[in-house]
């Protein structure tokens, strides 16, 4: 069994903490998990997850702010992807424990 990791300074506890946060949220976890399949833009997460084009950018505003998605700007649209391998790897392994049994 691995070794238990010492408490963690109150800063990077802090961190975590608000990384758990912005997944406490359907609607922005069922983006990030749309985001795992590729970069898509405002209005096909809209239509993926089932909420209008202004809550999406909402959150999306909040998701890149933690570094959660990143945004590449083609002329007048936007496309979003998940930040880094980070991050579909936490996505991936929330998924196997919430589906496993």
């Amino acid at each position: 069994m691995p070794k238990s990791p010492r408490p963690l300074d109150a800063r990077s506890a802090g961190h975590l903490a608000d990384l758990f946060g912005a997944l406490s949220d359907a609607s922005r976890v069922r983006m990030l998990t749309a985001l795992m399949q590729g970069e898509q833009s405002v209005s096909a997460l809209a239509e993926l997850v089932g909420i209008s084009e202004s809550a999406i950018s909402h959150h999306l505003r909040g998701l890149r702010q933690m570094r959660l998605v990143r945004a590449r700007k083609a002329g007048r649209q936007v496309f979003y992807s998940l930040d880094d391998d980070h991050i579909q790897d936490l996505l991936q392994r929330g998924l196997d424990h919430v589906l496993h049994g």
